[in-house]
């Protein structure tokens, strides 16, 4: 497949503000852009790599992608990193009867598609409000012929309608949008994502309080203190990883946490 572009296409910068902010939000990009992205903002033209492919490869085989979603998706180097801490931990949970992935906001689908690849017994779900992106990603999901599961629905009411066993571990990555939470001075305030972080864990911890249940808090390495502790202090145990992909100040990671047990 050939995607060209001419010289018109030198300007704007293909960055955060224009695709997760500006004109290119809800646009369904090409893939010069999407290389033009990860090239304008870090320097790779194969930064938005995906489902284990390049973005040439998954542009090839049929995937799409927003704007926003190019900007908000955990890339491969990301899913793969935070799927291998989760797993290193869920290994250590009391035997059960199973474990059940959630990602409440599942957005491409990739972070779920990792952790479930290093969780190959476990069961998964995610959850997508946004129906054009919810649209997309079921419609990349079927031409890669994964069996990743995305439903449109908001991640109360899905996890809600979530059928689960007492002895099952409850994995939940949560990863919902920063919005403005993110400043490039002070970091990531937890308490200002939608929905924030704290009322997140709560209502799973209530939702599942017969159950063991894990969550994983995607982070940036510049964290608001104060938020940080108002959600560390929910869990029983917690451990947090920065992953060294980006330059400094563009790397993120996860905190992860444990209600009712302890690795």
């Amino acid at each position: 497949m050939m995607v060209g572009h001419d010289e018109t296409h030198s300007a704007p910068r293909y960055d955060r503000q224009l695709l997760l902010d500006g004109s290119k939000r809800n646009a369904v990009l090409q893939l010069w852009e999407v290389e033009r992205y990860g090239t304008d903002s870090f320097g790779n033209a194969d930064y938005v790599s995906i489902f284990g492919m390049p973005p040439r490869d998954w542009y090839t085989r049929g995937v799409r992608l927003l704007g926003r979603t190019a900007v908000e998706c955990t890339r491969d180097d990301l899913g793969d990193a935070i799927g291998r801490d989760i797993a290193a931990v869920a290994a250590m949970a009391p035997k059960g009867s199973g474990t059940l992935v959630l990602d409440p906001f599942a957005g491409s689908g990739n972070t779920l598609y990792w952790i479930l690849r290093h969780l190959p017994n476990a069961r998964g779900v995610g959850f997508e409000l946004d129906r054009g992106v919810f649209t997309l990603t079921s419609e990349n999901l079927d031409a890669l012929g994964l069996s990743v599961d995305i439903m449109n629905a908001d991640y109360a009411e899905g996890v809600a309608a979530v059928d689960v066993d007492p002895g099952e571990l409850v994995i939940a990555f949560i990863a919902p949008p920063w919005g403005d939470a993110l400043s490039a001075t002070s970091g990531l305030d937890l308490r200002r994502t939608s929905p924030a972080i704290t009322e997140i864990v709560d209502f799973l911890a209530r939702r599942f309080e017969a159950n063991r249940l894990l969550c994983a808090v995607e982070l940036h390495e510049t964290v608001d203190p104060t938020s940080l502790d108002a959600v560390t202090s929910r869990f029983d145990w917690s451990v947090q990883r920065i992953y060294d992909l980006n330059a400094t100040g563009e790397n993120h990671g996860i905190l992860i946490g444990t209600v009712r047990w302890k690795p």
